[in-house]
């Protein structure tokens, strides 16, 4: 094996939630490992200004596209604008995610109780994080299919492993005081991860592989206490950085992982281990 078998010269990949913290991350390694990248994200001054910020560090063939992944329509709309410009999608990473974070200054709150939780925020979580990622699935697998093959990676998380530990969240200065992670996020990661097994035993005689890739919290802006509580739980003693998922994406979407589908990569720190 050498450097060529993790390059993916002139493969045609697709990420959504490309306009994000990893999507950003993983669709300049796609560019930079020779892909022809298709940002999807449903903000477009996100997308577009991510793919600018992009495009001035690596060169390359890199460009935005607008969908909506709740939407059928939209999500085959976008496969159609794809296809039309390349003629084919080789590579299908589904990146979008409603994820509640805890940074400094996001703005939503977390105060609310399992009892308590609202429907319209679960069923929006699934709706994205779940039925997404299956529409994106439907609509590139026909595309791959017909062409005879390609490589579908999921993102999942490792909450979809484990169960969020909710003192994690705890203020030794305000211990009365209680935010949580809510349920949604854990639950549809779980389900995306077996959707990949599903979709890798559906699509095996195909030449289609599915994996999954279980990212951990990466270190942003997240206040000391937090960052202090989770860096205590895994093996490494941090949290992680967003280039850290890089190397297993383009690992999953080349052919170095050729023999690999149904599986799942699990990129944690050593956080789900014990």
């Amino acid at each position: 094996m050498n450097r060529k078998t993790f390059e993916i010269t002139d493969k045609v990949a697709v990420i959504t939630g490309g306009a994000g913290l990893l999507g950003k991350e993983f669709a300049r390694t796609l560019l930079e490992y020779g892909g022809r990248v298709v940002v999807v994200d449903i903000s477009r001054p996100n997308g577009e200004a991510a793919v600018a910020g992009i495009r001035q560090e690596t060169p390359g063939d890199i460009w935005y596209q607008y969908a909506d992944i709740t939407s059928k329509e939209s999500v085959e709309t976008m496969v159609g604008a794809v296809v039309g410009r390349y003629g084919r999608i080789d590579i299908l990473v589904n990146n979008a995610a409603v994820d509640p974070k805890f940074d400094a200054g996001d703005g939503r709150t977390h105060d609310h109780a399992f009892e308590d939780y609202p429907l319209e925020l679960w069923e929006k979580a699934i709706a994205v994080n779940l039925t997404g990622a299956f529409l994106c699935c439907q609509a590139v697998g026909r595309v791959m299919g017909s062409a005879g093959g390609g490589v579908i990676v999921n993102i999942a998380s490792e909450l979809g492993l484990i169960a969020p530990d909710q003192r994690i969240y705890l203020k030794r200065a305000d211990p009365d005081t209680r935010v949580y992670k809510p349920a949604d996020y854990p639950v549809t990661k779980a389900g995306l991860i077996h959707l990949t097994r599903y979709l890798a035993s559906y699509w095996g005689g195909e030449n289609i592989r599915v994996n999954s890739l279980c990212p951990a919290a990466v270190h942003t802006s997240q206040d000391r206490e937090l960052v202090e509580n989770i860096s205590f739980r895994t093996m490494l003693g941090r949290m992680s950085h967003k280039s850290e998922f890089c190397g297993a994406l383009i690992f999953l979407v080349s052919d170095a992982s050729s023999y690999m589908t149904g599986a799942n990569l699990v990129v944690d720190g050593g956080r789900s281990a014990w």
